[in-house]
């Protein structure tokens, strides 16, 4: 009878255990799930899907992200309770494939990016994400389970991958290369952010997908100094537009941009007429211009408003972006 007790009372203390554990696991995936956010914009040149993820990096409503497409246009962003807000894309840093929003929003729950997070191989993630738009209100965003299979640079000047960011990377064992799985977050097994999705890449000589994010460690900077209004690319509202005789625009430049046949048309070059200043700073046909002195310019009109409030005898700074490199670029007129 004592050993049957022993054995009995051993059973229930494991049993107890398992479901302490079990129910610490929930409230983790619960508690990530809230600071996912379901981001919808535009589709893009050729029409692919309109939506990716992000996560809540402060409690007044910062959303980091991957700067797309998607953000050819200001996009809606859906929290996990299902409300649905207009944001204003209030940085970017291409080199990085980062963007933050904002939302007019306050007391949410976020995720912390000042905690320095050394995550390493083998280390078990959760990454969370709206792949496939299968949270499209208050519905809670998908969690895939798996670990971190090793960490290495992402060699882009090879062609292997098309992407300007260059650095280091987790990749991961498990699927994260879904549509609208980019920009979500990869936890640790104490839901801690240790990195963000990236962008659906794909091996140039193989054809194998990439699983991987960027870690956080690489992101932090960037994040606090958008959020901080230190390194913001938001246009300028209060720079005097200049009469036309006085200020840049298109022919001054010597550019010609891509028929404007979209709503949101991004600024790529489709030619650059010979001894003008585009030509003498090596513009190329097919570049796309992201920033106009430091200013984004997701458009053509945004791009062709900015040049207005700049005075044509001064030099003109963009950053571009070429094939998969982001490169300064200065027109001297």
């Amino acid at each position: 009878m004592i050993r049957f007790a022993v054995i009995l009372a051993m059973a229930t203390l494991i049993a107890t255990g398992s479901a302490v554990a079990q129910d610490n696991d929930v409230a983790i995936s619960r508690s990530v799930q809230q600071r996912i956010a379901k981001v919808y914009g535009a589709g893009g040149v050729r029409g692919l899907e309109a939506y990716q993820s992000g996560f809540v990096v402060s409690p007044e409503g910062h959303i980091a992200t991957v700067w797309s497409y998607v953000l050819d246009v200001e996009p809606i962003v859906v929290l996990d309770d299902g409300r649905r807000f207009e944001s204003k894309i209030i940085g970017i840093e291409p080199s990085l494939e980062l963007a933050i929003l904002k939302i007019e929003a306050s007391e949410l729950p976020y995720f912390e990016v000042g905690k320095e997070l050394k995550a390493t191989w083998g280390d078990p993630v959760l990454a969370a994400s709206n792949l496939f738009n299968i949270a499209a209100g208050n519905e809670s965003a998908s969690l895939m389970q798996g670990v971190i299979s090793g960490i290495t640079n992402l060699d882009a000047r090879r062609g292997v991958f098309k992407t300007p960011y260059r650095g280091k990377v987790m990749v991961l064992d498990l699927i994260a290369n879904n549509p609208g799985a980019a920009g979500g977050a990869v936890v640790d097994s104490g839901g801690q952010l240790v990195g963000m999705l990236g962008k659906e890449l794909r091996d140039a000589n193989t054809g194998v997908w990439l699983n991987y994010a960027i870690p956080i460690d690489a992101l932090r900077k960037a994040i606090g100094d958008i959020i901080a209004g230190r390194a913001t690319t938001a246009p300028p509202d209060d720079t005097p537009v200049l009469p036309r005789d006085r200020s840049h625009n298109l022919t001054t430049l010597g550019l010609v941009l891509v028929p404007d046949i979209l709503e949101s048309t991004p600024v790529f070059v489709d030619t650059v007429k010979k001894e003008s200043a585009a030509a003498k700073a090596d513009l190329r046909p097919d570049d796309l211009i992201l920033l106009l002195n430091g200013a984004r310019v997701g458009d053509q009109k945004t791009f062709t408003e900015l040049l207005r409030r700049i005075d044509r005898r001064d030099a003109v700074s963009l950053t571009i972006q070429r094939d998969s490199e982001v490169l300064p670029v200065r027109l001297v007129p």
